[in-house]
């Protein structure tokens, strides 16, 4: 099964013989090995570099089990150079190379020596490669598959693949089991064994059960709004346990900085600033989300939403939550009401605004989602997304509506 992903591939291209690291992270088993190893490395082939320029190790490989000592691992890369031409090192799981940093940094003194790496989230986190290679290093990060990956794979119908898509997720190896019990097993697995492990193991966490309630809680929650504090008083009222809001925030922090989950800020779009308080979180992968709470709560409604979240993200888009406040009249006295706006993109100086409505029934539904829209002000563009498989509408109030399917399929569904 070929899997594209030609906008990671073209940004590793894009960055060749820029004289940085290029650090491809993500969430684990999102296809970071693939990228690196299987179509960077067919491109490198494709536009004829000799093989024997090209230095490839896979670090989980027992075989290279005597390269994870860092002088070994300089002496492998410098005995492989006979010539003044460039050659391009990639390495796999190099957080399993001892002092990878020192390694990494002195291979950069070698003028032509092109460095590629992917880590793991277990000891190679997002805060390492800011910390460890400040100036240095240039990061790639790559996420799950997009439904429009994942589809051009799935080989089912457009709706099979939706269908599997919101429950299991856009994890590459789902789409290798052929039930949806393998596939369920599959992401339980994982969420139990590697990703929380990851954490645990990482940050050394001593109350295993209360980081496990915490994503219980913000997996039955997405596009909630809620803060360490909320969350605090419910682990009160609900759990009957006393979990202060400085741990909270330290465990989400956690679970942020390993690619589990991403926090969406609240955003004043008229005081344009942002407001620290509430704020919304999405899972990285839908698929890990329904697996933590055994596919229970499976809401369309609210998985649409994370799935519209993690793909304007895939896109290279900030995402923020628009808030506004809207004034006006009632029985003769000024009334203010605060608006929502669920997602402001922005990349450079584009700039969207999209509310995620499952369903446009009735007119009310439809004002009760304009509104928010109507009263922002500026030219921006701005998008309703709905469940409807509809092609893009655009009203006299300049609001374009379109189908979830429409949104994700097309790369450039948001100008048109």
């Amino acid at each position: 099964m070929e899997i594209r992903r030609d906008s990671y591939l073209n940004k590793l291209m894009d960055r060749m013989g820029n004289g940085l690291v290029k650090i491809i992270t993500g969430v684990r088993r999102c296809g970071k090995t693939w990228l690196l190893l299987r179509l960077f490395r067919r491109h490198l082939a494709q536009a004829g570099i000799k093989d024997d320029h090209v230095i490839a190790v896979m670090l989980d490989d027992l075989e290279n089990a005597e390269l994870r000592d860092p002088n070994a691992m300089l002496r492998h890369i410098k005995d492989c150079i006979a010539d003044g031409e460039t050659y391009y090192v990639l390495l796999d799981e190099v957080q399993l190379l001892r002092q990878f940093e020192e390694v990494l940094n002195s291979l950069l003194h070698v003028d032509n020596v092109d460095i590629y790496v992917t880590g793991s989230n277990s000891r190679f986190l997002s805060s390492d490669v800011i910390t460890e290679f400040r100036g240095r290093g240039d990061e790639i990060r790559i996420h799950p598959l997009s439904f429009r990956e994942f589809l051009s794979a799935h080989g089912g119908t457009k709706e099979e693949a939706w269908d599997d898509y919101f429950l299991y997720g856009g994890l590459p190896l789902v789409l290798s089991y052929g039930t949806p019990e393998g596939k369920a097993e599959y992401l339980t697995h994982l969420l139990e064994n590697v990703y929380l492990s990851d954490i645990v193991e990482r940050r050394r966490v001593q109350h295993e059960e209360e980081l496990g309630e915490l994503l219980d809680i913000l997996a039955s929650s997405i596009g909630s709004l809620t803060n360490p504090l909320k969350l605090s008083r419910t682990f009160k009222s609900v759990k009957n346990r006393t979990i202060s809001d400085k741990t909270l925030k330290k465990y989400i922090d956690y679970m942020t900085d390993a690619f589990l989950i991403e926090r969406a800020r609240r955003f004043d779009l008229k005081g344009k600033r942002y407001i620290a308080s509430a704020a919304k979180y999405y899972f990285e992968d839908i698929g890990l989300r329904n697996a933590r709470l055994g596919f229970r709560q499976t809401e369309e409604n609210h998985i649409m939403e994370n799935i519209i979240y993690n793909e304007l993200r895939i896109r290279g888009y900030h995402v923020d939550v628009g808030v506004l406040e809207a004034f006006g009249k009632k029985d003769g006295a000024t009334t203010r009401k605060q608006l929502e706006v669920d997602f402001t993109a922005a990349r450079g100086s584009r700039k969207y605004y999209i509310q995620s409505a499952f369903s446009l029934s009735t007119p009310e539904k439809l004002r009760q989602e304009q509104n928010s829209l109507l009263h922002i002000g500026d030219s921006f563009r701005k998008l309703i997304i709905v469940r409807d498989n509809i092609r893009p509408r655009h009203d006299e109030a300049g609001i374009t509506t379109i189908g979830i399917w429409n949104f994700l399929l097309d790369e450039n569904s948001l100008d048109l």
